[in-house]
């Protein structure tokens, strides 16, 4: 197990309709990430320029460990039994990797 940063990139669409809804769940979710888990480094959400709709995930954690805090966590948990209402049905696709550059 390797203790250098992960960084996890998630794409996912949203049902029609339910954008607003998206928005502010996945807002509560990384604003309570990066307060509350010292091994939560960056969480960013950007939204596709020509599909309102479709959406990137970034997120950067100190190492693995960090990862599988996160996804115990309490707020993380509740957000996923409210996403499940708000996005297409296998829809999101995970991709983690290793952190190589980070600037900025």
């Amino acid at each position: 197990m390797s203790d250098r940063a992960v960084s996890l990139v998630v794409s996912v669409r949203v049902r029609p309709g339910r954008r607003d809804a998206f928005v502010t769940g996945i807002t509560r979710n990384a604003t309570a990430s990066v307060r509350d888990e010292p091994g939560c480094l960056r969480f960013e959400v950007a939204q596709d320029a020509r599909d309102p709709d479709m959406f990137w995930v970034y997120e950067a954690f100190a190492d693995r460990e960090a990862l599988r805090a996160h996804r115990r966590a309490p707020h993380f948990l509740a957000w996923q039994e409210e996403k499940a209402h708000l996005v297409v049905p296998g829809s999101q696709v995970d991709r983690l990797g290793t952190r190589v550059v980070s600037e900025g």
